[in-house]
């Protein structure tokens, strides 16, 4: 039979194998503060995986977002480039009306000119109706002010030139006449 070791093997142990309770403490503490330490570093590259999701996340929408609208305006540059076609044709058919004109060739253009519009319709190209509206600078586009006592001021008059919206954005603002107050001689009230 072997006896049991009188000295200890490593340093804090006692005899009979037991730690002393300062060196328990001692590693306790050291452990403890590892763990911590370890602890703060897992939720430090937690948040970091976290915010990169997010931002990533983020990052995939606004790039969905962007796709859409260019799927959505791609023909943008193309409908500004025939808008003036548009324009001829209509002034085609306003001049053979002046003219008192019925006959095939401009019942043709009339059908061209309406084929026309219900093309543009279909990608979302519509006519911003200005006639007797308030004037809003950002749809309409005033080239003259003229003063009138019919309309109230600020009020389109006539149209020069069609305006155009692309969906919900302006492709073309109208060309307008726009109201102005007439002003009152001096003296009178």
């Amino acid at each position: 039979m072997s006896e049991p070791k009188t000295t200890p093997e490593k340093p804090g142990e006692m005899a009979n194998g037991q730690e002393q309770p300062q060196s328990r403490a001692v590693e306790s503490r050291s452990d403890f503060a590892e763990l911590t330490k370890k602890a703060a570093e897992r939720d430090q590259y937690l948040d970091l995986a976290q915010r990169t999701r997010a931002e990533f996340e983020n990052y995939q929408k606004r790039n969905q977002r962007e796709r859409e609208q260019e799927r959505q305006y791609w023909a943008k540059e193309f409908i500004l480039d025939i808008l003036p076609v548009l324009d001829n044709l209509e002034r085609a058919t306003a001049a053979a009306a002046q003219a008192g004109e019925k006959g095939p060739l401009v019942q043709g253009v009339g059908m061209v000119h309406q084929q026309f519009l219900d093309l543009l319709k279909r990608y979302g190209v519509s006519r911003i109706q200005a006639e007797d509206q308030p004037f809003d600078a950002n749809r309409h586009q005033a080239l003259v002010q003229q003063p009138t006592a019919d309309k109230p001021a600020n009020t389109v008059l006539h149209v020069v030139e069609q305006g155009y919206l692309h969906h919900d954005r302006v492709l073309r603002p109208a060309k307008v006449v726009v109201s102005q107050a007439i002003a009152q001689p001096a003296g009178e009230s």
